[in-house]
């Protein structure tokens, strides 16, 4: 079959490379950066069979118009590829916000040898070695997936904007909606049109999904720092301060829903402790250090973890490192919502990470003007640096971390 890969950035070229091993023509074409493979307008000269591109993509893009031939997502090719030889059980989990913390709570849980594929990179279980780090684009699921495979352990994948549907179980995260593909489709209702192909779903509170969805709100109930679960013969309960967290509530609540369909008690989820990056608390020479810095770092979550360290150092001063590294994730973490973070929370001393004060001189006058000549601010380029002063200037208080980063 001759097929017409579209998208290289986004594992365009994994696909096409893993299409070739199967003997298939590939040709690939970079639409954004129009750096490898062949232009567009060569491929619009040429006969394929099939033509795959990425569910993002303007549905405006003119090879999607021009090319009078059969058209799948890079989805579909993956779940193509990797056929009816998958390993057992497969979860995918996808959403708009709690995917990485979700995918490790039901690691934590799980039984026997496994791989956890995540945006914090691929990891073995349960030694927890790292295999390699890199994306959440369905086409970098295929070499995890038959690592998996190869070594007959369960395999659980995050995934970006929908499910490849080569699972026995699909997580989805959050209701959270947001336009893409040029504006002109929905990130939810892809989400949920992609779960169909499922065998079965877990839906998050607030959800609501044709057909029979597990919904986690029916399986479990949170009170404080206690969640109580009941589903298909499994029940008991489990206490974790996370559950205090909204970034972790809900997650955890999926991760014990999801393990009961596995047919595991999700019981050890009292021991699942903060990630990374994900409201991760320690002791650094005295201070201590919250952080928060993740590619979903926003307004929200900031709030929420100034709220929590506040809770733990009522009367200790605060540093709150915030912004963006450049270039380091699709969505931006805005100079207006940043400085109404800042507002909102309030901080002894600002360490703004990113060029927020040079572009943006007004929004940085406003913001010092909210917080008091009491207050400091600084600035740096990077997650690390900003760690480093905040630590330095910050003298029996807490330090927030919250720069939006791939982590």
């Amino acid at each position: 079959m001759k097929v017409l890969v579209l998208d290289t950035i986004h594992g365009g070229g994994e696909i096409a490379q893993h299409l070739e091993r199967k003997g298939h023509f590939t040709d690939i074409v970079d639409v954004y950066r129009g750096r490898d493979g062949i232009g567009p307008n060569d491929a619009s000269m040429r006969s394929y069979d099939l033509m795959i591109a990425p569910v993002h993509l303007d549905p405006s893009y003119f090879l999607l118009g021009s090319m009078r031939i059969p058209c799948i997502s890079h989805h579909d090719a993956v779940r193509w590829i990797l056929g009816s030889d998958v390993p057992s059980p497969m979860i995918e989990i996808t959403g708009a916000r709690g995917k990485t913390t979700t995918a490790h709570a039901l690691a934590h849980v799980m039984d026997g040898t496994g791989i956890l594929h995540a945006s914090t990179g691929t990891v073995t279980f349960p030694d927890r070695r790292i295999l390699w780090k890199g994306s959440i684009t369905p086409a970098s699921v295929i070499e995890a997936a038959m690592r998996s495979r190869s070594g007959n352990g369960w395999f659980i994948a995050e995934i970006s904007l929908g499910f490849c549907g080569s699972g026995d179980l699909g997580v989805l995260t959050s209701g959270e909606d947001y336009r893409f593909a040029g504006g002109r489709r929905s990130a939810l209702q892809e989400k949920l049109r992609s779960g169909l192909r499922l065998p079965r779903l877990v839906t998050p509170p607030g959800v609501h999904v044709t057909g029979s969805p597990v919904r986690c709100e029916d399986a479990v109930t949170v009170r404080g720092d206690s969640c109580h679960y009941s589903l298909e013969g499994i029940r008991g309960s489990f206490q974790n301060p996370l559950l205090l967290l909204p970034g972790y509530r809900i997650p955890l609540m999926l991760a014990a829903t999801a393990a009961m369909v596995l047919g595991i008690d999700p019981s050890d989820l009292t021991n699942f402790s903060a990630l990374e990056g994900r409201m991760a608390m320690k002791e650094c020479d005295g201070v201590l250090v919250l952080d928060n810095s993740n590619s979903g770092t926003n307004r929200e979550t900031t709030v929420a973890a100034a709220e929590y360290l506040k809770s733990v150092n009522r009367k200790g001063a605060v540093t709150l490192v915030i912004g963006q590294e450049e270039d380091s994730v699709c969505e931006g973490f805005s100079a207006g919502e940043v400085f109404e973070t800042v507002s909102q929370v309030q901080p002894d001393i600002l360490i703004l990470v990113g060029d927020y004060l040079a572009t943006h001189a007004l929004a940085g006058d406003q913001a010092k003007s909210r917080l008091g000549a009491r207050s400091r601010v600084h600035s740096c380029h990077t997650l690390e640096e900003g760690r480093e002063l905040a630590t330095r200037l910050t003298e029996g208080g807490g330090v927030i971390l919250a720069v939006k980063t791939w982590r």
